[in-house]
């Protein structure tokens, strides 16, 4: 095909599966409202169970729910025959998708769930099917056709399964409550976690890697601490070991500017007093937005009782952490 052929052909697709999912919308009824007072009220686990394309969908429709409030796993309906239905509890709630609702290794599972009395939420494009026969609700996800030419492989019907599944999250974690904070605990790696988690304490450098000098040092010294901790910065610390002062290279040019040769001058001559500090348990992102203030790119860490210096943060680290 050409190009022009080929990408008609994709908004085609596209098209055809924008279609199916908007289909769904005319049949959200009570068995929906059903299906989320099943999931919220589980007082066990949700068993996303399926085969094929199916089990495919069924994966991430419980990584879906598991990540947003409700514990979820997905059982391969055929390993589940096998040895895994050892996984299903009593107080569980399944969830069966098949687009055909006939399904032979669902089907076949039919019995183990009636004998636990296990609630059974069907999603399935034929409601007139074995399966639908045997659900306590059933969630018509039926397409009009499939985008696949030849009607054969499974691709607006997963896509329209996949999108009630989606549909069943968002609602069930709004009936939840479920927020921010929430959605972090379950994602420590992701950049939510890490913005809702991620303290100061975690990113700054402290002890041999802190750049200090004294009131007293002389700046030839300072320009040595600055350099060897390549931080660009420098804080200068009373003799009771308080923070009193920073040294940056921009102090160290305007301390050229106006005073010629300056190293032989001490920090406290030429040091930026009353720097901006931060406290070690303080968010990350609240470091971030001080900076961004200030339109600074470092912030010494104190101890909130005597002032002294315990490390310092700066704005690379931050922007590496995903913050």
């Amino acid at each position: 095909m050409k190009s022009t052929e080929l990408t008609k052909r994709a908004a085609d697709v596209l098209r055809n599966e924008s279609n199916g999912i908007l289909s769904l919308i005319d049949r959200l009824d009570q068995n929906f409202v059903r299906a989320v007072g099943l999931l919220r009220d589980c007082a066990g686990k949700v068993v996303v169970t399926g085969v094929g394309k199916s089990g495919h969908i069924c994966a991430k429709i419980a990584a879906t729910l598991a990540s947003t409030g409700t514990p979820a796993f997905f059982l391969h309906s055929g390993e589940a025959l096998h040895g895994d239905l050892g996984m299903v509890m009593k107080g569980d709630v399944i969830v069966a998708v098949s687009n055909s609702g006939e399904t032979e290794e669902i089907l076949k599972l039919l019995p183990h769930f009636n004998t636990h009395a296990l609630k059974l939420i069907v999603i399935t494009g034929n409601p007139e099917s074995t399966l639908a026969r045997a659900g306590d609700v059933v969630l018509n996800v039926r397409v009009k056709e499939e985008a696949c030419p030849l009607g054969l492989a499974p691709t607006t019907s997963t896509t329209a399964a996949l999108a009630m599944g989606d549909a069943l999250a968002v609602v069930l974690l709004e009936e939840k409550g479920f927020q921010e904070e929430d959605f972090a605990v379950r994602h420590p790696g992701g950049i939510l976690g890490r913005r809702l988690f991620l303290r100061v304490a975690d990113l700054m450098y402290r002890d041999e890697q802190l750049p200090l000098v004294q009131e007293e040092t002389l700046v030839k010294d300072a320009l040595f601490e600055i350099t060897s901790k390549r931080l660009g910065v420098t804080g200068v610390a009373d003799l009771a070991g308080k923070l009193v002062g920073v040294i940056t290279d921009g102090d160290l040019r305007r301390g050229l500017e106006r005073r010629g040769q300056i190293l032989h001058l001490k920090a406290k001559e030429i040091m930026t007093g009353s720097p901006k500090t931060i406290l070690a348990d303080t968010l990350a992102t609240e470091a971030v937005s001080v900076m961004e203030r200030f339109s600074i790119t470092s912030l010494f860490v104190i101890d909130n009782g005597s002032k002294k210096p315990l490390g310092v943060i700066h704005l690379h680290d931050l922007v590496k952490a995903g913050i």
